[in-house]
């Protein structure tokens, strides 16, 4: 999540924890520092772009972590501010769940969360909520203002703390269950173009969670279909098909940069031929063609792709024109076609079965 929602929840959960023994200003304080620790990951050297990428929520989100931390940072903050020393318990109780809880909000949005290393180095990332969403984080947000402006606890005070962790909670559980119930109506909808949805991805869109985004991956193609929350569940949602272009994974067999993008991206990715340049994007983050993460991983050089020094390639901009007013309508339940993606709207004539073209690899 974004740092302003990892500091509020920190900072909430720290003050209903520890206001009422050191004040909710410092509380809220100690909590907003604890909550945005495990991203200062980002801070730490790494080999190249992809391994930036990939190793970003390793090590410090992990729980085992957390756990040999805990003791660490709770026995500092006891020696050295005067009204914890007589709640060392609870004081390392809210270091731990400070830090856990930041790892946990980070696996339910799409990234990947690696939560239980050195156990399994598998991420973890759910996609029921999106990576900024001010529903999730205004409660939090309202509690951790008031805290920095009173430095005198209140019953009022901790009782809102509590009430803005069960809604924010209640909210995440929201996400949860949509998800499950948008992925049995993402798999219906393949079904009868004839798509096989085995590989199927279901994520919210942009800053909320009522439209739906469902990717599928199928050999040469990708597929895209955007289902809201108030859609007539009768009513077929529009779907975009797009070339993957997985031919070209025979070109990058030996190359690390695209071994690491593919296995962190689950399969979730596109391969593209860029005027020799063959670059990975990751299809979970972004509405297509503008992926967040885009990596220029080999050269094309006598007849082969040469793995160069993986760069990333930045997108233009995160959303095109009329994105906003089309994610509006969608948002109230209207059929709308996104304009970016019009001409790529799987046609009619391809309900009953979906062609596809098989390309070979031309690595030149």
């Amino acid at each position: 999540m974004d740092s302003l929602t990892q500091f509020v929840l920190g900072a909430t959960v720290s003050g209903a924890l520890l206001g009422k023994i050191t004040g909710p200003r410092k509380a809220i304080l100690i909590g907003g520092v604890l909550g945005t620790l495990p991203d200062l990951d980002v801070l730490l050297p790494t080999a190249d772009a992809v391994s930036s990428f990939v190793d970003h929520r390793g090590w410090s989100h992990a729980f085992a972590v957390h756990a040999l931390a805990t003791p660490v940072i709770g026995e500092a903050l006891v020696r050295s501010i005067k009204a914890l020393r007589e709640a060392r318990v609870r004081t390392w109780l809210a270091v731990f769940l400070c830090l856990t809880t930041h790892a946990l909000l980070d696996s339910l949005t799409i990234y990947g969360t690696r939560l239980f290393l050195p156990f399994s180095n598998e991420p973890v990332g759910l996609g029921s909520i999106f990576i900024i969403d001010p529903l999730y984080t205004l409660p939090l947000l309202f509690v951790a203002i008031w805290g920095l402006a009173t430095s005198r606890w209140s019953v009022n005070f901790g009782r809102a703390s509590v009430v803005a962790l069960v809604l924010s909670s209640l909210y995440l559980c929201f996400g949860i269950v949509t998800q499950h119930k948008m992925v049995a109506r993402a798999q219906a909808a393949f079904s009868q173009v004839g798509i096989n949805p085995e590989h199927l991805l279901v994520q919210t869109t942009a800053f909320n969670s009522v439209v739906w985004r469902a990717l599928v991956v199928d050999g040469d193609h990708f597929y895209n279909a955007y289902l809201s929350v108030f859609d007539d569940p009768d009513v077929q949602p529009t779907i975009y098909e797009y070339e993957s272009g997985a031919y070209l994974s025979a070109c990058l067999a030996d190359n690390q940069a695209f071994e690491k993008l593919a296995w962190f991206s689950r399969g979730y990715y596109m391969l593209s031929d860029n005027g020799g340049a063959a670059i990975v994007s990751d299809l979970r983050m972004g509405l297509t063609p503008n992926y967040v993460f885009s990596f220029l991983v080999a050269h094309a050089k006598d007849k082969r792709m040469i793995p160069v020094m993986p760069l990333r390639v930045e997108s233009l901009r995160a959303f095109d024109e009329g994105d906003w007013e089309w994610l509006w309508k969608r948002m109230r339940g209207l059929r709308a076609v996104r304009e970016p993606e019009a001409a790529a709207v799987l046609s009619s004539d391809k309900e009953d079965v979906v062609l596809k073209i098989q390309r070979s690899a031309d690595c030149g």
